[in-house]
């Protein structure tokens, strides 16, 4: 019987995203008691990613017939953007545990899905990931049936805290000589080495530090797939931009929130305004209005680009180029937006809730540190070029793994 090419079909309901937003709300809640604290000590994840696996989300893109959650993707993402106004760093291991795993639907021969979904579903794996490709490709060189994997990769998001890592390299030598592997390695692989060196101004407990391999067995049954520039396989990309995204809209969603809480609480008013209170000063609620309305904006534009990329998936082996482009071109409007208001409103959040609220103690830096910190991933200017040279000319990226 024949295995349909994409693991996913139609779009999330209504029922769905409830029950999705649900778990994820009830998550935040429990990641935003000690946020800050967590934030401060700086260490690997681990009790956060077993709330993860307790709650459901981390299956919740695996088919539902091996014992996944069954999910689409606009329910992932979603999840993410929730856990973002409590915890961005956690909700960027999630996100990128959902593209990591992803790669078995997306690049995985069909005939060989099932046992990576049981495995992953059974062990409730998190996937992180050793695939930065501004790092030197790591030297992987073919020996007996299998490879050796050698070099050294550094931003690799949730490989010390996770179940296994992808790991994206090229062959060197062999058959397969100059293509481009996608391969999974146990955590506690002989030869793996995480060298905690992530020291960042935000997203501190994304346990994203580098990772070293030495001489490390990889058998064909670790393999993925082969990389492509067929349209389907290579959604994935558009993928993580869709999630860095909603991260962002997650973040300004949470510091609005936060700074709402300490506006409302504060007494009296500015000694010159003729309000009897900060939450009934113009000027406070021409910002807040500011916010509010730039979020709903940017979270319609989300929500309209995560449906739209299921109904991409849906398409299978129907995915055309042109379409896979389009879409493409969608997120990257979205990314551009949610930047800009991710940064504005952790930013300036602080003009609505005065100098107090600047105390290490409330903690109102971290929405800022967060956001500034991840939106460095890959240069939104580009993003900008990739919208505008498609509104002008028609003109689309290489593919690539930011494109």
């Amino acid at each position: 019987m024949a295995t349909a090419r994409s693991p996913w079909s139609g779009t999330a309901s209504r029922e769905e995203l409830a029950h999705w937003r649900g778990v994820a709300e009830r998550v935040a809640a429990t990641l935003g008691e000690d946020a800050l604290a967590r934030d401060r000590a700086n260490l690997d994840p681990t009790a956060e990613l077993d709330l993860l696996r307790e709650s459901g989300l981390v299956n919740l893109l695996d088919p539902a017939e091996y014992g996944g959650g069954g999910g689409h993707w606009e329910s992932a993402f979603l999840a993410v953007r929730i856990l973002s106004r409590t915890d961005a760093s956690i909700a960027q291991v999630l996100a990128y545990h959902y593209i990591n795993s992803g790669n078995i639907g997306f690049n995985t021969d069909p005939a060989k899905r099932a046992d990576w979904y049981r495995r992953t579903v059974e062990g409730r794996w998190v996937w992180g990931d050793s695939v930065n490709p501004t790092d030197p490709n790591l030297l992987l060189t073919p020996d007996g049936d299998g490879y050796r994997l050698n070099g050294l990769k550094r931003f690799s998001t949730g490989a010390s805290a996770g179940d296994v890592v992808l790991v994206n390299a090229i062959v060197q030598g062999g058959e397969l000589d100059g293509r481009f592997l996608f391969f999974a390695l146990d955590h506690d692989r002989d030869g793996v080495s995480y060298l905690g060196d992530w020291d960042a101004l935000g997203q501190r407990l994304s346990a994203s530090g580098s990772v070293r391999f030495t001489d490390v067995v990889v058998s064909p049954d670790d393999i993925l797939g082969v990389g492509t520039e067929e349209p389907f396989s290579t959604l994935i990309t558009p993928g993580i931009q869709l999630a860095f995204g909603n991260l962002y809209l997650g973040v300004a969603e949470g510091a609005l929130a936060q700074g709402l809480d300490i506006t409302r609480a504060r007494p009296a008013a500015w000694f010159l305004s003729q309000a009897d209170s900060y939450r009934n000063d113009p000027f406070v609620q021409r910002v807040v209005g500011e916010f509010s309305s730039k979020i709903a904006a940017v979270e319609a534009l989300a929500d309209r680009a995560g449906r739209a990329f299921d109904e991409v998936i849906a398409l299978g082996d129907g995915v055309t180029a042109e379409i896979r482009g389009e879409i493409a071109i969608e997120i990257a409007k979205l990314k551009v937006v949610s930047t800009d208001v991710g940064i504005e409103v952790s930013n300036r959040i602080f003009e609505i809730t005065g100098s107090s609220s600047a105390k290490a103690s409330t903690g109102l830096d971290l929405f800022w540190r967060n956001v500034r910190t991840h939106s460095l991933h890959d240069p939104v200017d580009y993003k900008k070029l990739e919208v505008g040279a498609y509104v002008l000319n028609g003109e689309l990226q290489p593919i690539s793994l930011y494109t």
